[in-house]
């Protein structure tokens, strides 16, 4: 994939406005993240020419973090915690479920762009286990029974967008 010119000049300008922060990476990488959804080879390379940091260490922080991602997400990320908690209440059937009902697995994207499944290690809800995680909301006490009903309610909330053409 090749940055279109459009792309370039705004993480140009985004670089621009942290570089002369103490530790500008991380700011950078939130507002290309932010901006894109998602942050590419090539502007992860884009932002080694600009600020001299290495892509080997911008490609290590991308990686690391894994609020950062190297492919793009769909519009409603669920993310289903697998720590320790939630993990011993079912949530390895809760992720199952999720999955074998968008035909996807754990990382990857649905066809249409509306949603990714992430397995996270810990989302900081252990008194809510098993937690999951829609974009911002979390749902508590999830089982198994209501991954249709969480899927429905996005694809609810996505029709009324529509309607109102947001």
């Amino acid at each position: 994939m090749r940055l279109q010119e459009h792309a370039i000049a705004e993480i140009k300008q985004i670089v621009a406005q942290f570089i002369n922060e103490p530790t500008p990476l991380m700011m950078i990488l939130s507002a290309v993240q932010t901006k894109f959804g998602y942050i590419p080879m090539e502007a992860q390379e884009l932002i080694s020419e600009e600020t001299g940091i290495s892509v080997a260490e911008i490609y290590g922080v991308v990686t690391f973090y894994s609020f950062f991602s190297l492919e793009p997400k769909g519009k409603y990320i669920i993310g289903v915690c697998l720590g320790t908690a939630c993990y011993v209440k079912n949530s390895q059937q809760v992720i199952d479920k999720f999955c074998q009902l968008l035909g996807i697995k754990p990382g990857q994207t649905t066809e249409d762009g509306m949603f990714t499944i992430d397995a996270l290690r810990c989302i900081g809800a252990c008194a809510l286990a098993p937690a999951v995680r829609v974009n911002e909301k979390v749902y508590p006490q999830v089982r198994v029974e209501d991954v249709e009903k969480i899927l429905d309610a996005c694809e609810k909330m996505e029709a009324e967008k529509n309607e109102k053409g947001n």
